[in-house]
């Protein structure tokens, strides 16, 4: 038996039921005004007007409905916006009548010594131990972070070498100065030589900015001897190198850079002296 298409189907028939079990496929087809089983009510037109009368005016449409611009959706990716790091400003120094506190200020402070000197622990430390955030970054990490290609220290100074120093301490003056530009205090540690500024002490002063803090850590050569022969891999040197690194660091005598002698001090100890210098740089920067 077929039904023509958009007829209800009958229901499937039971043990005892069939067409003359009271389902009749007329009854069930709608009229040519009845609404489908699938179909809402159906709006009748009015009948046409009787000849000789008026049509009378249909009701006036109301308008659709306008909708306001639904508002953009807010930005639900986690961005916060930062402010942009820009060069670092000396420090203002505070009122006479109270004493600078380094331990609660913002600042951008250069650790620098030989190898050995004991440059990498004294910043962890000293930022560890402050009241206020702060970032240690070491221009060596920085450097390592090139791995095929890495210009060995231990294979001297040349072109190759002086190219990623340079790019190493560009990357870490514009860390820092983001750093700096959202509250965060840095300190850097980097082996720079007096007798070549434009490479070392001026590029660290373009990259992050004149209140940058400069600090000469510099033990005696037996003590740096110590240090670096527990060191290993690329970051130990010979006990050649090592004299003569430091040997040239001892033209920070007589700069104006503060120098501290840890020769007898431990790690915190130093930490604590570093803070006692950089109380007296705020109050009167040195002038580099």
């Amino acid at each position: 038996m077929q039904h023509a298409v958009g007829s209800p189907l009958p229901p499937p028939q039971q043990p005892g039921h069939g067409p003359a079990g009271g389902w009749s496929p007329a009854a069930q087809q709608p009229g040519p005004h009845q609404a489908g089983p699938h179909q809402g009510s159906v709006p009748v037109p009015p009948p046409p007007p009787a000849p000789g009368y008026p049509q009378a005016p249909s009701p006036p449409v109301p308008p659709a409905p306008q909708h306001a611009p639904a508002p953009p959706a807010p930005d639900t990716t986690g961005h916060v916006p930062l402010p942009p790091g820009g060069p670092v400003a000396m420090p203002s120094a505070p009122p006479a009548t109270s004493a600078p506190d380094p331990t609660a200020t913002t600042l951008a402070v250069l650790l620098i010594g030989p190898a050995g000197a004991g440059k990498t622990s004294v910043a962890k430390y000293w930022a560890d131990h402050r009241r206020v955030p702060t970032a240690h970054i070491s221009l060596d990490d920085v450097r390592e972070w090139v791995r095929s290609g890495f210009a060995d220290p231990q294979s001297g100074w040349n072109d190759h070498s002086e190219a990623q120093y340079r790019l190493a301490r560009r990357t870490c003056g514009f860390a820092a100065r983001n750093f700096l530009a959202n509250g965060i205090s840095c300190i850097l540690d980097d082996a720079v030589f007096p007798d070549r500024p434009v490479v070392g002490l001026g590029g660290w002063k373009r990259h992050v900015g004149p209140g940058l803090l400069p600090v000469v850590l510099l033990p005696g050569l037996e003590i740096v001897l110590e240090r670096n022969a527990e060191r290993s891999g690329n970051r130990r040197l010979t006990d050649e190198e090592v004299a003569r690194i430091h040997g040239r660091m001892a033209g920070w005598y007589g700069s104006g850079l503060p120098i501290i002698d840890n020769s007898q001090l431990d790690v915190p100890q130093t930490a604590r002296v570093l803070d006692d210098v950089l109380a007296r740089s705020i109050a009167s920067p040195p002038n580099w």
